[in-house]
Order: structure tokens, then sequence, then C-alpha cells
């Protein structure tokens, strides 16, 4: 059966701030471009780690419309997120992206409290079904307060027809299996972690935090997936992890949210990415990623 949205590898895009937390439009258009030129062509921006959930609606529209003059090229395929904590305001935001020429978006819950059943369908049809012309990817995270599984997506691909993947970080190994097997139709994203699994119970594909700073590694990865080749796939996992394990060492025991990493693994790939958040959330100091970068010495063959 083949899913409604290909098999690749999704990437996301950070937002570079200025003192005044502005956008640095230049160091933004770079950033693309140079993901595109590593072979990524499925590139999203405003997940948790694009710092969707705090732009303002100026900031969101001047954002998206740089992203898609960067990305409204020949086989490259542009994905605009929305975190929101209403249908209206979703809609709001996607109708402008619609508008540019945006038609594959990535939506998560209403955080604010967990949708019971009867919410949580009437959200992906009306959001979905405002724009039958688009493809949709559901953001599946706990942020949300609440986490789709098979059976909640069974009934989700019987109604939403445009429904087309998720996007998952979760390494519970029973809902990989449920997620998988429960809606095979839907092209179902899992980070590093996740991913060797997820191949195990038939076609997914990887969602990359480490694309920017190993493209190669990444898509050798990829395809040990795409091939089934357990012998090469599950090995080079343990690797992958060690050499992330290593890099954010220094890291650990400090709270921080997704964007704080994200933004010096891109900046750990040679690109001029600042590590400021929006307020209030805090990136990690220039020090301490001074640090991590010199922990990535020892894998220099990871950088080819």
């Amino acid at each position: 059966m083949a899913a409604r949205y290909p098999q690749t590898i999704l990437v996301g895009c950070e937002i570079p701030w200025d003192e005044r937390v502005a956008l640095l439009e230049d160091s933004f258009r770079r950033e693309i471009r140079a993901l595109r030129g590593h072979g990524f062509n499925h590139l999203y921006v405003f997940g948790t780690a694009g710092e969707g959930y705090a732009v303002t609606d100026k900031q969101y529209r001047q954002i998206a419309e740089v992203f898609w003059e960067e990305t409204r090229k020949e086989g490259v395929f542009p994905m605009v997120g929305v975190i929101a904590m209403s249908t209206p305001k979703v809609l709001e935001r996607m109708r402008f992206a619609f508008e540019l020429g945006v038609r594959a978006f990535q939506i998560s819950l209403p955080p604010w409290g967990a949708l019971n059943d009867g919410e949580y369908l009437a959200f992906f049809s009306q959001v979905c079904g405002a724009f039958p012309e688009a493809h949709f990817m559901h953001y599946n995270l706990p942020r949300a307060r609440r986490v789709l599984l098979g059976p909640e997506y069974r009934r989700l691909v019987a109604e939403v027809p445009n429904l087309a993947g998720t996007k998952n970080y979760g390494t519970d190994l029973t809902h990989i299996l449920s997620i998988a097997t429960g809606a095979p139709e839907l092209q179902h994203f899992y980070g590093e972690h996740g991913f060797p699994h997820g191949c195990l119970f038939g076609e997914c594909s990887l969602l990359s935090s480490f694309g920017a700073l190993f493209p190669k590694k990444t898509w050798e990865f990829f395809q040990y997936g795409v091939d089934k080749q357990w012998d090469k796939l599950f090995p080079m996992q343990a690797e992958y992890l060690k050499v992330m394990e290593d890099f954010l060492a220094l890291t650990q025991g400090r709270q921080a949210i997704d964007g704080a990493y994200d933004k010096m693994i891109v900046r750990a790939s040679g690109l001029d990415m600042p590590l400021r958040l929006l307020p209030p959330f805090k990136g990690f100091a220039e020090q301490t990623f001074k640090k991590c970068q010199r922990q990535l010495r020892p894998h220099a063959a990871w950088r080819g």
C-alpha cells in the first residue's frame, strides 16, 4: 500500500535572531540554501525547534515569505508548521501561507488542554477540510497533551483524505508499532532514535535533527533503513547515537527547549546561527557551545 506522502528525510529550519530578536534574513536564507545543497529537499519551518510556538503574527508572515521564496524551486517540497491554541488561529495563519503558494502543512493539536475524541476529530476535519488541495502532517508530541496512536490514526485515515503523514520523536517501541501498523497509508517520520525500529514495521521516513551537521552520514543511515539492511542500520544507529551523546554531553542536566540544542547543531555545521531564542526561553551560552564543539573532534570522519 503506497503512503500518502513520499518516503524521505525531513529537516527543519531554525530561525536566526539578532540582539533585538529580529530575523537575520540573510543568515536564514543561507541556512536553507545549505540544506538544499546537501540534498535535503523536504524542508519545514515552525516546529518546536523552529520556534513556531513563539513567533508573532508579523514574524510568522515575514519568515513564511522568506522560506517560500527560498524553497519555491523545482524538486523542493516546503512545509510550513502551525502551532496555536485554537482552530481559528491555526486557520488564520495557514490561510496566509496557503495564499503564498504553500501546499504542505504541519499541524499539532492545540496544547492548552487535552482534546477528547470528538474534539481531535473535529480539529483535523475542520483544519484539513478547509484546504482540500493541501497535504497535512500531524506533529505528534506530548506537549500537545495527547499523543495519537494507531487506533486514532485509523479513524483519521478514513475521515481526512488529505492527512498524509505523522512526525514523531518518541522512542517507545509499542507506540512505534501501533502507529506504523495502525495507519500504513500515512508516512510516519521518526527521529534518529526511532527510525530503525520503525523500518522493522513497514515503510517509514527519517526526521533528522543532525542532518545539517552530518549530511552524508544521515543519507547513508536513511538508505540502510529504506533497503532494510539491518546488519548495517542498527550498528550505524549505535554509532550515530554515540556521536550525538558526545556532542551534547555537556548539556546534560540542563533544562532547555528543543531549539537550544538544534541551534548548536546548525552552528556546529559551520553556519552563522546565533544561539538566542525568542523570550522567555534561553539558548545555551557561547562557552557551552564551544565546549560541545570540541567534543566533535574525535568524530571528524562523520563531518565528511
